[in-house]
């Protein structure tokens, strides 16, 4: 089996069904397998493309983004999924690290690929010879954003993202007559996986969200399109818990994803809606989705949950042992559903893979019900006079103070102790805060050593085209500050 054939049955056993709601149009699975069948044979035909050509998609949101990458899929090539907002020098360096001579895109970019502008877009039901394709073969290349240097591409199989749909479908009780929300980039490996390919190889739909802004317009197109499922940023958890309670809620359940979701959003969403609101953890190397909490419960505030189905997950120490319940060390992950490494990159590859085994870079630790916590990103992990601070800690005590919206904890370079923590918040609209107060209000709940040694209120904290705040950008603001005195 591979993605391309899965989608093509489906397809077949549901052609007059709607997969795409987009705006007042809907587009049926007779369209897509029409719209994918004319991007394969034209990448076939016209631009030569063969098994295994890497295949560029730089779009914004839109339908077309899905016959697209079915149709890259389907001619036996690997799809590239880009960054929408990335400028033309990053958008330079992955065409050239990922050989890509032909990019499917809605603006021109003439950065030296050829381009098959997506507005061309048309339907065929000419038979062509297509490769034949098996689960082992690559599928998919995620180039992930580094903190420092340049992005590393992520190679994914067929089977590897098969396997993560699967585990999803199974953990997420997901069935033909479910509509998932689809309100964040789609280039983005969660998106990709969650609110795409596993719709659409299940004979499900998904809205596509054409306004995002204000958070009203999203719960609009949830009304009015009766979405089941709602995978958003924890900000839009906060804004709907602060709204009025939507009378006729469709959604059976919501998901949690980008970012950390605060205790606080967790617990003001279940006080207000009688439906989940999931955390789970994944990243682009693992196709991306590990960890959720189940449906079920028990819902655990902080926690990214359990293992989804045919994943393990483990919390080691640097020599590779597997640590108890309690102790904190590096989670790591293993299953069909980790990538067969990074593109061109074999030493990259060989510093997070280990005996089978992922190394996320993330700290955490698992309790005694084997669900699971994450800390802090490894790099991210501050020294205090030789103690690990972790940022997360700190922001969660943040969002518990009246006025905050956002809140964030990096590490700035202490003569003295090493690092010092520095936090970033952003206000409600209308809120006014003491940044005395606030660092009291933090010594009443952490040790000396964890409260920050400064505190810098800003109009709004910077964010990704996911939600994830970019500490990488905050890092640059500490280097003007001056904590040696």
């Amino acid at each position: 089996m591979n993605l391309a054939r899965a989608f093509a049955e489906t397809a077949a056993k549901n052609e007059k069904k709607t997969a795409i709601f987009w705006g007042e149009s809907q587009i049926s699975y007779d369209t897509l397998r029409r719209q994918t069948n004319w991007v394969a044979t034209t990448l076939q035909s016209e631009f030569a493309v063969q098994k295994g050509d890497r295949v560029g998609v730089w779009l914004k949101n839109c339908p077309g983004f899905v016959p697209a990458v079915f149709g890259i899929l389907e001619a036996g090539a690997v799809v590239v999924p880009i960054n929408s907002f990335l400028k033309a020098d990053e958008i330079s360096y992955i065409l050239a690290d990922g050989g890509i001579d032909v990019l499917i895109t809605d603006t021109s970019c003439n950065l030296g690929a050829r381009e098959l502008p997506i507005e061309r877009l048309g339907e065929s039901n000419e038979a062509q010879p297509r490769p034949e394709l098996a689960e082992i073969d690559l599928a998919v290349i995620i180039y992930t954003s580094g903190t420092t240097g340049h992005p590393k591409g992520a190679m994914l199989s067929h089977g590897n993202l098969l396997a993560n749909v699967e585990s999803c479908r199974q953990v997420l009780t997901a069935v033909g007559e479910d509509r998932f929300l689809l309100a964040l980039p789609m280039f983005h490996s969660f998106m990709l996986t969650v609110c795409v390919f596993l719709p659409l190889l299940i004979g499900g739909s998904f809205v596509l969200v054409r306004t995002l802004h204000p958070p009203k317009n999203i719960v609009a197109e949830v009304i009015q399109r009766r979405a089941t499922i709602i995978p958003a940023v924890p900000q839009f958890f906060r804004a709907l818990t602060h709204g009025a309670v939507p009378v006729d809620w469709p959604a059976r359940l919501c998901i949690s994803g980008g970012a950390p979701l605060p205790g606080e959003i967790l617990k003001e969403f279940t006080e207000r809606f009688p439906i989940p609101l999931l955390e789970g953890y994944g990243l682009s190397e693992a196709s991306p989705v590990c960890s959720f909490n189940p449906i079920a419960g028990p819902w655990k505030a902080g926690s990214i949950g359990v293992p989804i189905v045919d994943v393990e997950m483990s919390v080691q120490d640097e020599s590779g042992n597997v640590l108890a319940p309690g102790e904190t060390g590096e989670v790591c992950v293993r299953g069909a559903n980790v990538m067969q490494g990074y593109w061109k990159q074999p030493e990259e590859t060989a510093k997070v893979m280990r005996d089978g085994w992922l190394l996320t870079g993330d700290i955490g630790h698992r309790d005694r019900d084997d669900y699971f916590y994450i800390t802090d990103r490894k790099k991210d992990m501050l020294l205090v006079n030789g103690i690990n601070v972790y940022p997360r800690e700190i922001e969660e005590a943040l969002y518990q103070y009246p006025g905050i919206k956002e809140a964030a904890v990096i590490g700035a370079r202490d003569v003295r102790k090493g690092e010092q923590p520095i936090a970033f918040v952003s206000l409600h609209d209308g809120a006014a805060v003491e940044t005395r107060k606030i660092l009291e209000f933090l010594r009443e709940r952490l040790a000396d050593y964890k409260v920050p040694r400064r505190l810098e209120i800003l109009s709004a904290l910077p964010r990704n085209a996911t939600g994830k705040i970019l500490k990488t950008e905050l890092r640059k603001v500490t280097q003007s500050l001056n904590l040696d005195n």
